[in-house]
Protein backbone atom coordinates (compact mmCIF):
# COMPACT_ATOMS: atom_id res chain seq x y z
CA UNK A 1 0.00 0.00 0.00
CA UNK A 2 3.27 2.24 0.29
CA UNK A 3 4.51 1.71 -3.62
CA UNK A 4 4.03 -0.57 -6.44
CA UNK A 5 5.94 -4.21 -5.41
CA UNK A 6 7.02 -6.75 -8.00
CA UNK A 7 7.98 -10.53 -7.30
CA UNK A 8 8.96 -13.65 -9.03
CA UNK A 9 7.49 -14.45 -12.44
CA UNK A 10 4.81 -12.22 -14.04
CA UNK A 11 3.99 -11.82 -17.93
CA UNK A 12 5.07 -8.43 -19.81
CA UNK A 13 1.17 -7.01 -19.63
CA UNK A 14 -1.39 -7.79 -17.21
CA UNK A 15 -4.39 -9.98 -18.26
CA UNK A 16 -2.06 -11.86 -21.00
CA UNK A 17 -1.38 -15.51 -20.68
CA UNK A 18 1.55 -16.70 -18.42
CA UNK A 19 2.58 -20.03 -18.85
CA UNK A 20 5.09 -22.60 -17.05
CA UNK A 21 8.28 -24.66 -18.37
CA UNK A 22 5.62 -27.42 -19.07
CA UNK A 23 3.33 -24.78 -21.12
CA UNK A 24 0.90 -24.80 -18.22
CA UNK A 25 -1.65 -22.16 -18.29
CA UNK A 26 -0.85 -20.01 -14.92
CA UNK A 27 -4.34 -18.23 -13.46
CA UNK A 28 -4.33 -14.74 -12.64
CA UNK A 29 -6.13 -13.17 -9.57
CA UNK A 30 -6.75 -9.64 -9.10
CA UNK A 31 -6.81 -8.29 -5.50
CA UNK A 32 -8.61 -4.82 -5.89
CA UNK A 33 -10.00 -1.83 -3.98
CA UNK A 34 -13.15 0.28 -4.46
CA UNK A 35 -14.15 -2.13 -7.09
CA UNK A 36 -12.09 -1.52 -10.03
CA UNK A 37 -11.05 1.84 -9.84
CA UNK A 38 -8.51 1.88 -6.76
CA UNK A 39 -5.39 0.34 -5.86
CA UNK A 40 -4.69 -3.73 -6.97
CA UNK A 41 -2.42 -6.35 -6.90
CA UNK A 42 -2.24 -9.24 -9.70
CA UNK A 43 -0.98 -12.21 -8.36
CA UNK A 44 -0.37 -15.95 -10.97
CA UNK A 45 -1.29 -19.09 -9.56
CA UNK A 46 -0.25 -22.78 -10.83
CA UNK A 47 -3.93 -23.65 -10.01
CA UNK A 48 -7.73 -22.14 -10.32
CA UNK A 49 -8.00 -19.88 -7.04
CA UNK A 50 -11.70 -19.88 -6.71
CA UNK A 51 -11.92 -23.94 -6.51
CA UNK A 52 -13.44 -24.26 -3.16
CA UNK A 53 -16.21 -25.95 -1.25
CA UNK A 54 -18.37 -24.64 1.45
CA UNK A 55 -17.56 -26.74 5.06
CA UNK A 56 -18.43 -26.27 8.49
CA UNK A 57 -17.24 -23.43 10.74
CA UNK A 58 -14.59 -24.75 13.21
CA UNK A 59 -12.76 -21.10 14.08
CA UNK A 60 -13.28 -17.96 14.48
CA UNK A 61 -12.57 -15.45 17.47
CA UNK A 62 -15.19 -13.70 19.75
CA UNK A 63 -17.01 -10.99 17.91
CA UNK A 64 -18.17 -7.78 19.68
CA UNK A 65 -21.18 -7.23 21.68
CA UNK A 66 -22.08 -4.17 23.54
CA UNK A 67 -21.98 -4.35 26.75
CA UNK A 68 -25.02 -2.85 29.09
CA UNK A 69 -24.87 1.09 28.99
CA UNK A 70 -22.40 2.56 31.83
CA UNK A 71 -23.15 6.32 30.88
CA UNK A 72 -19.94 8.83 30.44
CA UNK A 73 -16.55 8.42 32.28
CA UNK A 74 -13.50 8.57 31.95
CA UNK A 75 -12.00 4.68 32.00
CA UNK A 76 -9.08 2.42 32.25
CA UNK A 77 -8.85 -0.99 31.04
CA UNK A 78 -6.18 -3.44 32.16
CA UNK A 79 -5.57 -5.13 28.91
CA UNK A 80 -3.27 -7.66 30.30
CA UNK A 81 -5.62 -8.91 32.86
CA UNK A 82 -7.81 -10.49 30.22
CA UNK A 83 -7.61 -14.15 30.63
CA UNK A 84 -5.52 -16.00 28.55
CA UNK A 85 -7.04 -18.95 26.35
CA UNK A 86 -4.52 -21.04 24.56
CA UNK A 87 -4.71 -21.31 20.99
CA UNK A 88 -4.26 -19.33 17.07
CA UNK A 89 -4.85 -15.68 17.01
CA UNK A 90 -7.48 -16.36 15.00
CA UNK A 91 -9.32 -18.12 17.92
CA UNK A 92 -8.49 -15.93 20.63
CA UNK A 93 -8.96 -12.76 19.85
CA UNK A 94 -10.55 -10.69 22.34
CA UNK A 95 -12.49 -7.23 21.15
CA UNK A 96 -12.88 -4.56 23.98
CA UNK A 97 -14.12 -1.01 22.25
CA UNK A 98 -15.83 -0.99 19.00
CA UNK A 99 -17.65 1.58 16.82
CA UNK A 100 -18.99 1.51 13.17
CA UNK A 101 -15.43 2.07 12.24
CA UNK A 102 -13.20 0.13 13.90
CA UNK A 103 -12.74 -3.31 16.39
CA UNK A 104 -10.12 -2.73 19.36
CA UNK A 105 -8.85 -5.91 20.81
CA UNK A 106 -5.90 -7.81 22.37
CA UNK A 107 -4.74 -11.15 21.07
CA UNK A 108 -2.10 -13.56 22.85
CA UNK A 109 -2.07 -16.08 20.57
CA UNK A 110 0.36 -19.26 21.70
CA UNK A 111 0.04 -21.23 18.29
CA UNK A 112 -0.06 -21.00 14.98
CA UNK A 113 -3.07 -20.95 12.79
CA UNK A 114 -4.03 -24.07 11.82
CA UNK A 115 -6.21 -22.03 8.89
CA UNK A 116 -5.99 -19.57 6.17
CA UNK A 117 -7.78 -16.43 7.29
CA UNK A 118 -9.57 -13.52 5.63
CA UNK A 119 -10.99 -10.49 7.14
CA UNK A 120 -13.52 -9.42 4.30
CA UNK A 121 -14.59 -6.61 6.28
CA UNK A 122 -11.70 -4.37 7.65
CA UNK A 123 -8.40 -3.94 6.80
CA UNK A 124 -6.11 -4.85 9.82
CA UNK A 125 -3.51 -3.81 11.94
CA UNK A 126 -1.74 -5.47 14.92
CA UNK A 127 0.78 -4.01 17.26
CA UNK A 128 2.92 -6.20 18.50
CA UNK A 129 3.13 -4.96 22.14
CA UNK A 130 4.92 -8.42 22.80
CA UNK A 131 6.82 -11.42 20.73
CA UNK A 132 7.30 -11.61 17.26
CA UNK A 133 6.79 -14.25 14.30
CA UNK A 134 5.61 -14.29 10.91
CA UNK A 135 2.85 -13.61 8.77
CA UNK A 136 1.96 -15.77 6.00
CA UNK A 137 0.46 -15.17 2.48
CA UNK A 138 0.20 -15.89 -1.10
CA UNK A 139 2.61 -12.97 -1.56
CA UNK A 140 5.17 -13.94 0.90
CA UNK A 141 6.19 -14.30 3.93
CA UNK A 142 6.36 -11.23 6.30
CA UNK A 143 8.84 -10.79 9.95
CA UNK A 144 7.30 -8.90 12.78
CA UNK A 145 9.06 -8.03 15.87
CA UNK A 146 7.81 -6.54 19.21
CA UNK A 147 6.90 -2.34 18.51
CA UNK A 148 6.13 -3.53 14.82
CA UNK A 149 2.53 -2.63 13.54
CA UNK A 150 1.48 -5.35 10.62
CA UNK A 151 -0.79 -4.03 8.44
CA UNK A 152 -2.89 -6.55 6.13
CA UNK A 153 -5.32 -5.49 3.05
CA UNK A 154 -8.99 -6.49 3.62
CA UNK A 155 -9.39 -9.69 1.95
CA UNK A 156 -6.30 -11.28 1.51
CA UNK A 157 -5.98 -14.50 2.91
CA UNK A 158 -3.36 -15.12 5.59
CA UNK A 159 -1.73 -17.64 8.02
CA UNK A 160 0.57 -16.03 11.48
CA UNK A 161 3.22 -18.58 12.96
CA UNK A 162 3.91 -16.83 16.40
CA UNK A 163 7.60 -17.44 18.21
CA UNK A 164 7.37 -19.41 20.85
CA UNK A 165 7.72 -17.33 24.28
CA UNK A 166 4.53 -14.70 25.03
CA UNK A 167 2.44 -12.93 22.83
CA UNK A 168 0.53 -9.98 23.46
CA UNK A 169 -0.77 -8.09 20.25
CA UNK A 170 -3.48 -4.89 19.84
CA UNK A 171 -5.73 -5.55 17.18
CA UNK A 172 -7.50 -3.45 14.95
CA UNK A 173 -10.45 -3.85 12.65
CA UNK A 174 -10.12 -0.82 10.52
CA UNK A 175 -13.65 -1.46 8.60
CA UNK A 176 -13.69 1.36 5.91
CA UNK A 177 -9.91 0.45 5.58
CA UNK A 178 -6.43 2.03 6.39
CA UNK A 179 -4.06 4.37 4.50
CA UNK A 180 -1.09 6.81 4.64
CA UNK A 181 -2.40 9.98 6.37
CA UNK A 182 -3.20 12.53 3.14
CA UNK A 183 -0.40 15.44 4.37
CA UNK A 184 2.02 13.30 4.09
CA UNK A 185 2.31 12.53 0.72
CA UNK A 186 2.78 14.60 -2.65
CA UNK A 187 0.56 14.95 -5.19
CA UNK A 188 2.32 11.53 -6.62
CA UNK A 189 1.48 9.73 -3.66
CA UNK A 190 5.04 9.42 -2.36
CA UNK A 191 5.83 10.47 1.13
CA UNK A 192 7.14 13.99 1.38
CA UNK A 193 10.57 14.58 2.33
CA UNK A 194 9.02 16.11 5.87
CA UNK A 195 6.91 12.85 6.44
CA UNK A 196 7.61 11.25 9.75
CA UNK A 197 8.58 8.47 7.99
CA UNK A 198 10.01 7.12 4.56
CA UNK A 199 9.44 4.78 2.00
CA UNK A 200 12.80 3.09 3.66
CA UNK A 201 10.90 2.71 7.05
CA UNK A 202 8.12 -0.06 5.66
CA UNK A 203 8.95 -3.64 5.02
CA UNK A 204 7.42 -4.87 2.35
CA UNK A 205 6.87 -9.29 2.24
CA UNK A 206 9.65 -11.34 0.90
CA UNK A 207 8.30 -13.77 -1.68
CA UNK A 208 8.32 -17.28 -1.08
CA UNK A 209 7.51 -18.70 -4.62
CA UNK A 210 4.55 -22.00 -4.80
CA UNK A 211 4.42 -23.42 -1.03
CA UNK A 212 2.18 -26.16 0.29
CA UNK A 213 1.88 -26.67 4.00
CA UNK A 214 -1.18 -29.45 3.75
CA UNK A 215 -3.66 -27.15 4.58
CA UNK A 216 -7.10 -27.10 3.04
CA UNK A 217 -9.10 -24.73 5.31
CA UNK A 218 -10.15 -21.44 4.62
CA UNK A 219 -11.75 -18.89 7.01
CA UNK A 220 -13.58 -15.85 5.87
CA UNK A 221 -14.98 -13.00 8.09
CA UNK A 222 -17.98 -10.97 6.58
CA UNK A 223 -20.45 -9.27 7.82
CA UNK A 224 -19.55 -10.14 10.93
CA UNK A 225 -20.32 -13.64 10.63
CA UNK A 226 -17.41 -16.44 9.60
CA UNK A 227 -18.07 -18.77 6.88
CA UNK A 228 -15.38 -21.59 6.12
CA UNK A 229 -14.67 -23.44 2.84
CA UNK A 230 -12.66 -26.74 2.13
CA UNK A 231 -9.61 -25.82 -0.97
CA UNK A 232 -8.93 -27.42 -3.69
CA UNK A 233 -4.93 -26.92 -3.55
CA UNK A 234 -2.76 -24.74 -2.03
CA UNK A 235 -3.79 -21.36 -1.64
CA UNK A 236 0.23 -20.53 -1.48
CA UNK A 237 1.40 -22.16 -4.92
CA UNK A 238 1.93 -18.10 -6.71
CA UNK A 239 4.61 -18.01 -8.88
CA UNK A 240 4.60 -14.15 -9.36
CA UNK A 241 2.67 -10.92 -8.62
CA UNK A 242 3.12 -7.58 -8.45
CA UNK A 243 1.00 -4.22 -7.75
CA UNK A 244 0.07 -1.98 -4.53
CA UNK A 245 -1.89 -4.14 -2.29
CA UNK A 246 -0.22 -6.10 0.21
CA UNK A 247 0.79 -6.70 3.66
CA UNK A 248 4.14 -4.71 5.63
CA UNK A 249 5.36 -4.13 8.10
CA UNK A 250 6.02 -0.90 9.66
CA UNK A 251 8.39 -0.12 12.89
CA UNK A 252 6.57 2.20 15.43
CA UNK A 253 10.59 3.08 16.79
CA UNK A 254 10.92 4.29 12.73
CA UNK A 255 8.11 6.97 13.39
CA UNK A 256 10.08 10.57 13.93
CA UNK A 257 8.69 12.44 16.43
CA UNK A 258 8.11 16.14 15.79
CA UNK A 259 8.98 18.99 18.42
CA UNK A 260 7.61 22.51 18.18
CA UNK A 261 8.13 25.84 20.64
CA UNK A 262 5.08 24.60 22.26
CA UNK A 263 3.12 21.73 22.39
CA UNK A 264 1.80 20.14 18.91
CA UNK A 265 -1.71 18.55 18.49
CA UNK A 266 -1.93 14.75 18.10
CA UNK A 267 -2.18 15.57 14.30
CA UNK A 268 1.57 15.86 14.25
CA UNK A 269 1.95 12.02 15.90
CA UNK A 270 -0.43 11.00 13.19
CA UNK A 271 0.61 7.24 11.69
CA UNK A 272 -2.52 5.56 9.83
CA UNK A 273 -5.59 7.14 8.63
CA UNK A 274 -8.77 5.25 8.97
CA UNK A 275 -12.39 6.11 8.12
CA UNK A 276 -13.37 7.91 11.18
CA UNK A 277 -10.06 7.51 13.51
CA UNK A 278 -6.52 8.45 13.47
CA UNK A 279 -3.96 6.45 15.00
CA UNK A 280 -1.14 8.01 15.89
CA UNK A 281 2.34 7.15 17.16
CA UNK A 282 4.05 8.75 20.65
CA UNK A 283 7.47 8.06 20.60
CA UNK A 284 10.64 8.80 22.69
CA UNK A 285 11.25 12.48 21.65
CA UNK A 286 11.96 15.94 22.46
CA UNK A 287 9.59 18.33 23.98
CA UNK A 288 8.62 21.81 23.05
CA UNK A 289 11.70 24.56 23.15
CA UNK A 290 9.84 28.02 24.13
CA UNK A 291 11.57 28.98 27.72
CA UNK A 292 7.83 29.12 29.26
CA UNK A 293 6.05 25.95 27.56
CA UNK A 294 4.15 23.50 29.12
CA UNK A 295 5.24 20.04 27.47
CA UNK A 296 2.41 18.26 29.17
CA UNK A 297 -0.68 18.06 27.31
CA UNK A 298 -2.87 20.57 27.83
CA UNK A 299 -6.75 19.77 29.44
CA UNK A 300 -9.01 19.82 26.09
CA UNK A 301 -12.58 18.93 25.13
CA UNK A 302 -12.32 17.51 21.66
CA UNK A 303 -15.96 17.09 21.34
CA UNK A 304 -15.74 14.87 18.31
CA UNK A 305 -13.44 12.70 19.17
CA UNK A 306 -13.22 9.74 21.77
CA UNK A 307 -9.71 9.00 22.59
CA UNK A 308 -8.04 5.58 23.39
CA UNK A 309 -4.66 5.33 24.30
CA UNK A 310 -2.49 1.91 24.70
CA UNK A 311 0.73 2.15 26.56
CA UNK A 312 3.93 0.16 26.09
CA UNK A 313 6.79 1.50 27.95
CA UNK A 314 9.14 4.62 29.53
CA UNK A 315 7.92 7.05 32.03
CA UNK A 316 3.64 8.26 31.36
CA UNK A 317 4.33 12.01 32.84
CA UNK A 318 0.61 12.85 32.15
CA UNK A 319 -0.83 9.26 33.83
CA UNK A 320 -0.50 8.03 37.10
CA UNK A 321 -1.72 4.12 38.12
CA UNK A 322 -1.47 3.26 34.28
CA UNK A 323 1.53 0.73 32.66
CA UNK A 324 2.29 -1.57 30.11
CA UNK A 325 -0.90 -3.00 28.48
CA UNK A 326 -3.00 -0.17 30.43
CA UNK A 327 -5.57 1.20 27.97
CA UNK A 328 -7.17 4.65 28.68
CA UNK A 329 -10.69 5.76 27.28
CA UNK A 330 -12.04 9.11 27.21
CA UNK A 331 -14.86 9.83 25.48
CA UNK A 332 -16.07 13.26 23.94
CA UNK A 333 -18.40 15.66 26.03
CA UNK A 334 -16.22 16.00 28.57
CA UNK A 335 -12.91 17.43 29.21
CA UNK A 336 -9.91 15.30 29.49
CA UNK A 337 -6.20 16.07 30.31
CA UNK A 338 -3.28 14.87 32.72
CA UNK A 339 -3.47 13.60 36.28
CA UNK A 340 -3.03 16.18 39.24
CA UNK A 341 0.77 17.81 39.52
CA UNK A 342 1.81 16.41 35.77
CA UNK A 343 0.74 19.73 34.42
CA UNK A 344 3.13 21.95 36.58
CA UNK A 345 5.89 18.92 36.94
CA UNK A 346 6.69 18.72 33.19
CA UNK A 347 7.99 22.48 33.37
CA UNK A 348 11.36 22.48 32.30
CA UNK A 349 11.27 19.03 31.31
CA UNK A 350 13.57 18.42 27.97
CA UNK A 351 12.19 14.96 26.61
CA UNK A 352 10.08 11.93 27.19
CA UNK A 353 10.78 8.34 27.03
CA UNK A 354 7.02 7.14 26.57
CA UNK A 355 5.62 4.35 24.13
CA UNK A 356 2.38 4.09 23.12
CA UNK A 357 -0.05 3.92 20.14
CA UNK A 358 -3.29 6.54 19.94
CA UNK A 359 -6.43 5.98 18.57
CA UNK A 360 -9.02 9.09 17.96
CA UNK A 361 -12.37 8.49 16.63
CA UNK A 362 -15.12 10.53 15.33
CA UNK A 363 -18.06 8.23 16.57
CA UNK A 364 -18.28 7.05 20.08
CA UNK A 365 -16.29 3.91 21.21
CA UNK A 366 -18.30 0.78 22.64
CA UNK A 367 -17.31 -1.12 25.60
CA UNK A 368 -17.63 -4.98 25.75
CA UNK A 369 -17.82 -7.35 28.68
CA UNK A 370 -14.42 -8.02 28.28
CA UNK A 371 -13.41 -4.36 28.75
CA UNK A 372 -15.71 -3.86 31.42
CA UNK A 373 -14.10 -6.98 33.56
CA UNK A 374 -10.55 -5.92 33.64
CA UNK A 375 -11.50 -2.11 34.48
CA UNK A 376 -10.22 0.18 37.18
CA UNK A 377 -12.91 1.44 38.65
CA UNK A 378 -10.85 4.29 40.45
CA UNK A 379 -9.68 5.75 37.65
CA UNK A 380 -12.06 8.72 36.52
CA UNK A 381 -11.72 9.89 40.62
CA UNK A 382 -8.09 9.84 39.82
CA UNK A 383 -8.35 12.93 38.10
CA UNK A 384 -9.35 14.97 41.39
CA UNK A 385 -6.80 16.93 43.02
Amino acid sequence: MIERVARGTFPRKHHIALRGDDGALRWEECLTRKGFDGLYTIAYHEHRPHEHRVASVEHGFTLPVAAPPQGMAKRHYRSLDVPVRAGAQVDVRVPLLFNEDVVVGIARPDQADPVYYANADADEVLFIFQGGGVLRTMLGDLRFEQDDYVVIPKGLFYRTLPDAGPQTWLTVEALGGVHIPTQWRNEAGQLRMDAPYSHRDFRAPTFVGPLDEGIRQLLVKRGHTFSAFTLQHSPLDVVGWDGAVYPFVFPILNFQPRAGLVHLPPDWHGTFAARGALLCSFVPRVVDFHPEAIPCPYPHSSVDCDEVLFYCRGNFTSRRGVGPGSISYHPAGIPHGPHPGAYEASLGAQRTDELAVMMDTLRPLIPTAAALAVEDPGYQDSFIS
